[in-house]
């Protein structure tokens, strides 16, 4: 729930409340008695289930909960691995020792825990023989074998050939 939807002290409406008390007893009350208990606490009365019957309310310090909160949600931010998407160009008359190269920045890329987009650009007459494209593709495949997941597989894009490799065990 978020804490936006939490009400406290006077924005609770119900006539009776579950009050849970800080170490931990329970029971039914008018809403004045629970607001009474919080006051005396020194603590704020906060509804942190309004949809049960009647609605449930905590005595606690309502500045520390958000911090709490606030806390948890920024470390569970922390903890999530943000997969970005690497672009490697070439044309179709590469070189052998360029396709080495290229192909060992993939295999980088995709330790990394990274996606790979592989581009080839076609030039003038080039765009009439896209089989050498396929063909420079199935190279690449071969000299990064067992290191990626086809996530999609070659295509023409216009004046561009790509097809995009994800790391593999993940998808």
């Amino acid at each position: 729930m978020a804490e936006k939807d939490l009400r406290i002290n006077e924005q609770i409406r119900s006539r009776e409340v579950r009050l849970i008390r800080e170490d931990g007893d329970q029971g039914i009350m008018p809403v004045s008695q629970a607001m009474e208990i919080a006051k005396e606490a020194g603590l704020d009365l906060v509804e942190v289930a309004p949809q049960a019957v009647p609605p449930v309310v905590k005595i606690l310090n309502y500045g520390k909960f958000r911090f709490e909160n606030e806390k948890r949600l920024r470390d569970s931010k922390k903890k999530q691995k943000l997969l970005k998407l690497k672009e490697i160009r070439m044309q179709p008359k590469i070189d052998d020792h360029d396709l080495d190269f290229k192909s060992k920045h993939i295999k980088e890329f995709l330790s990394d825990g990274n996606k790979v987009k592989v581009t080839i650009r076609f030039r003038g007459r080039e765009l009439a023989h896209t089989e050498l494209g396929f063909d420079v593709m199935k190279d690449v495949l071969s000299r990064i074998e067992g290191e990626y997941t086809m996530d999609k597989p070659p295509a023409m894009e216009g004046r561009f050939m790509s097809m995009v490799l994800g790391p593999k065990g993940k998808k």
